[in-house]
């Protein structure tokens, strides 16, 4: 019997293909859920049905990337976020951040980048690496249900927790649980900060 090596090449494509398919639809669904997003919600913004969302999120649904945008959009994260572990090998899937390879958020322009220093989503906390520019501010404007902590790696904040002032500065660290909360960098250099949330309020 004559095997015909494009067959066996076309059969692996296809398999390959069908992996990153539900290793997307996967991505897709537990940040959905940690955005404590619906699938209604996401169907909405992408003009899509919510069977059809279902049915991405099994991987049993090509995502145009049109499609893709908007529900990266919705989640609040750049597209790329969703390609970042097809360069992974796999032993490092949902293990291993490699520094060259964390998941960005956020906007220089914004004040604030976060980068996910977390190997997955969907664990009972987050991590992240917060760099804030000088003059940058954020209020947190509703308790989220969680409890926080940092460590300030380089520079300063101020952080109010409940109206308390709190003037921290490299090496210190702090919690805040389930309280309001705002913060802002006075000084003149980015301040870095190592953010811990439980659970994920991502």
């Amino acid at each position: 019997m004559r095997i015909d090596n494009t067959d066996l090449l076309d059969q692996g494509l296809e398999s390959d293909v069908s992996r990153d398919r539900v290793a997307l639809g996967e991505e897709i669904r537990k940040l959905r859920k940690a955005r404590c997003k619906t699938l209604s919600e996401i169907a909405l913004a992408t003009g899509r049905s919510i069977s059809f969302i279902s049915q991405l999120e099994r991987g049993r649904a090509e995502v145009p990337i049109s499609d893709l945008k908007r529900i990266a959009l919705t989640l609040g994260v750049p597209i790329d976020w969703f390609f970042m572990t097809n360069e992974q090998p796999a032993a490092e899937v949902g293990r291993v951040v490699r520094a060259n390879a964390r998941r960005r958020l956020g906007s220089v322009a914004g004040g604030l980048t976060e980068e996910s220093l977390s190997p997955s989503i969907g664990g009972e906390f987050e991590m992240f690496r917060s760099t804030i520019r000088p003059g940058a501010t954020f209020t947190a404007k509703r308790t989220r249900g969680t409890e926080e902590e940092g460590f300030i790696i380089s520079g300063q904040l101020n952080l109010w927790i409940d109206e308390q002032l709190f003037e921290l500065h490299e090496g210190d660290s702090f919690r805040i649980v389930n309280e309001p909360y705002r913060w802002e960098n006075p000084g003149e250099i980015d301040t870095v900060v190592i953010w811990v949330i439980a659970p994920p309020a991502f």
